[in-house]
Order: C-alpha cells, then sequence, then structure tokens
C-alpha cells in the first residue's frame, strides 16, 4: 500500500476532487430555491450528488489501483454491454423534454451514455495499439474500429444527445490521429467525415435545433422563449464582475435562470464568485486535460498512451462545448460541466475516467524509477513488431521450429 500512495499521481487525485467538491458546494447554492419550488426539501439534489460522489469516489480509487492493462481482457464485453445499454435506452428509456436518454431502475436514474464514452476509449485504444503492425493499411488497421464508433453514436444520436455523440466524435478523431495512422489516411478519414455531415446534417434539421442556433447567435430576437436562457446566463455573468455577489447571493437562480445547478452551474459560479472562480474553475480543469496529454506523451505502451489521450480530450471538449453554450459561443446541448454539474451518471463516469488516468500515471512513474526494465520491454515491442511486418504468421512460426 504504501509503494502504491509512492507512486499515487497526487495532482491527479487532489484536482477533480477540488473540482467534485466544489461543484457540490455550488449545487447546493444553485439548487435550494429550485426545489423548494419543486416541492421537495432544499437539501434534495445536494445529497443526490452526495451520493453519487461517494460512488465516484469508490469507482475513482479502485481504477486508480486497478491496472488498467487488464482492461484489454474485457473489452468484448465492455463494448457489447455498451451497446445493449444504448439498444435499452432507446427501447425502455424514460422520456424526458422530448428526448430519452436515461433509464430509471426504482428511484436510480442512469444515463448510459455516460459510461459508453469510457467504454469507446477502452476500445478504440485497444483496437489501435494491437493494429501497429499494419496501422498504415486503411482497411485493415484504420478502418474496422471506427465501423463500431459510428455505430455508437448513432444510436446516441437517436435519442436524440446532440452534445455526447460531439465528444465521442472528437475523443475518437483525436485517438484516431494519435494513434500513427499516415497522414494521408487522415486526409481520407476528414474528407468522409465532411461527406457523412453533408448528408446527415440536413436529415437532423428540426424546429426545436433551429430555435436552439437562433437562440445561441440571435438571443435578443426572441427573449422571451429561445434566447431566454442565454440572455440570463449573460446577466449571471455581467452583474458577478470580478469578485462577484458572494457565495448563496446569486440572483438568477431564483426561477430566472431554469437548469441552474446542471448545464449552468458556470452562470451561477460567475455570478457568485465572480471572474476569479470562474478562471479557478477553468484552470482546475485545464491541469487535469494538459496532465492527461503529459502522461500520454510519456507513457511507453500505446494501449495506456491511447488510453490517457481519449480521457484528456473527452474531458476537455466537454468542458468547451459546456463552456460555448453558456457564453453564446455554441447552441445550448445539454452537456454538464466536467465534475461541477448536477448529474450522478456524469460524475461517477468522470470520476472513473480520471481514477484510470490516475493508474496509468503510476505506471509511468514506475517505469521512469526502472528504465532498463522499460527499455528491454521497449526493445521487445519493436522486435515482435518488425517480426509480423516483415513475416506472415505461419511463415514466421515454421521458421521459428526450424
Amino acid at each position: 500500500m504504501r509503494s502504491k500512495l509512492k507512486n499515487f499521481d497526487f495532482t491527479l487525485m487532489i484536482t477533480p476532487l477540488l473540482l467534485a467538491v466544489f461543484g457540490i458546494i455550488m449545487i447546493y447554492s444553485a439548487s435550494m430555491v429550485s426545489a423548494v419550488v419543486e416541492g421537495l426539501e432544499s437539501t434534495y439534489y445536494l445529497k443526490k450528488q452526495l451520493q453519487w460522489f461517494v460512488l465516484g469516489l469508490i469507482g475513482f480509487l479502485f481504477c486508480s489501483t486497478f491496472s488498467y492493462k487488464y482492461y484489454q481482457k474485457f473489452i468484448k464485453i465492455i463494448i457489447l454491454v455498451s451497446v445493449i445499454l444504448l439498444i435499452g435506452v432507446l427501447l425502455f428509456g424514460d422520456t424526458a423534454h422530448n428526448a430519452t436518454r436515461k433509464i430509471a431502475i426504482k428511484s436510480i436514474s442512469i444515463q448510459p451514455a455516460e459510461f459508453v464514452k469510457i467504454g469507446l476509449i477502452l476500445y478504440l485504444a485497444s483496437a489501435y495499439s494491437k493494429k501497429q503492425a499494419y496501422i498504415n493499411d486503411f482497411f485493415k488497421g484504420v478502418l474496422p474500429p471506427l465501423v463500431l464508433t459510428a455505430t455508437v453514436v448513432s444510436l446516441i444520436v437517436m435519442q436524440p444527445d446532440i452534445g455526447t455523440s460531439a465528444i465521442i466524435f472528437a475523443t475518437a478523431c483525436a485517438m484516431v490521429a494519435s494513434s500513427g495512422i499516415h497522414l494521408k489516411h487522415i486526409f481520407v478519414l476528414f474528407s468522409i467525415s465532411i461527406l457523412f455531415l453533408a448528408v446527415t446534417i440536413p436529415s437532423m434539421i428540426t424546429p426545436v435545433r433551429i430555435a436552439r442556433v437562433v437562440g445561441a447567435y440571435k438571443p435578443f430576437t426572441d427573449p422571451g422563449d429561445v434566447g431566454h436562457h442565454l440572455i440570463e446566463s449573460y446577466l449571471a455573468i455581467g452583474v458577478g464582475g470580478l469578485t462577484g455577489e458572494g457565495l448563496g447571493q446569486s440572483i438568477q437562480k431564483l426561477g430566472y435562470l431554469w437548469g441552474a445547478h446542471t448545464d449552468f452551474i458556470m452562470s451561477i459560479i460567475a455570478e457568485e464568485l465572480g471572474i476569479i472562480g470562474v478562471v479557478i474553475v477553468i484552470g482546475l480543469l485545464a491541469i487535469i486535460v494538459l496532465r492527461g496529454f503529459y502522461i500520454a506523451r510519456k507513457c511507453d505502451d500505446h494501449f495506456g498512451s491511447l488510453i490517457a489521450i481519449g480521457i484528456s480530450t473527452m474531458i476537455g471538449v466537454q468542458a468547451f462545448i459546456n463552456l460555448g453554450a453558456i457564453s453564446g459561443v455554441l447552441p445550448i446541448t445539454g452537456v454538464p460541466l466536467p465534475f461541477l454539474s448536477y448529474g450522478g451518471s456524469s460524475l461517477m463516469a468522470l470520476m472513473i475516467s480520471v481514477g484510470i488516468l490516475n493508474n496509468i500515471a503510476m505506471s509511468v512513474k514506475r517505469q521512469e524509477q526502472n528504465p532498463k526494465k522499460v527499455d528491454r520491454q521497449k526493445m521487445q515491442n519493436e522486435e515482435n513488431m518488425f517480426r509480423r511486418r516483415n513475416f506472415p504468421r505461419q511463415k514466421w512460426s515454421n521458421q521459428t521450429m526450424h
């Protein structure tokens, strides 16, 4: 236990915990009034988020100590369960606000897409790490994992959940681009993506989505309806100024800004704690993302490196989409702010993700402490890759026997 604690990446341990605890405080501040209006206790959302935080903390500690390399043994099960859950949402999920994203089991509501994001990262990392010997073969090394990725994204789009689909798409792009594929294949994939979007976007246009775009870029044309949320978010951010009105002193949370404790939690942070509070939160999120990319660069294992890239990209893109929505840069899509917004599935999935990232960081520390062992393993991996590239499997087997 002492040796494990020694190798812990305390940056990746303390930073997400600080954000999650701060998020719980802000959720209570932002939701106490709306909870009473809904006929609930003022601490209702606080207690629910605390329960999920405890579960997320358990998941974080477990994944921090469980070797990430073992996930490769369960990839088929993980991706199969992910697809089954997404199909289950479409067939048996609860519909709210014209979307079917959650499965309710008694009083517990789970959003499977949040956990599917982790499963897909593990799958893509496993697939491309195993295909390094023929990664420059487009049809054999690059394309097959993307077919399953497209299937998962399609199932999430059908819910519909455009925000989560965009996060998965961006994460997959980052992982594929980092897998070692040829530059011309990146261009081919980019062209296919543009063509796919050109074909699918017209069919996805609905009056609700048009209203969201209008609300994002021309909110004052209809301030009472489609532009209401963004205008109230502007007011919250503007009133906060540099230091804010003080913790618990928000006016916008008193029924003016709907969902203040969910997607618009940063607007309340800006109003109560000012730009200083916003900068601190964004800084802590940036530390997690940048630390993840640093770990990916240092990790000598393709599987671990790709996982770190996937998790870091996922958190970074999710934060960007949320912050873009509350500031009018992007349309509102219902994406929570990582670690801070109310939502049990999102919080628990993120805690598990940074737990896995922490375990990869621990592996990197062990590599740095024992570089000779790492060099021998790296040489062996390169030799095996050379053999697979230059000899068919059967031919190599025959040469070895003789």
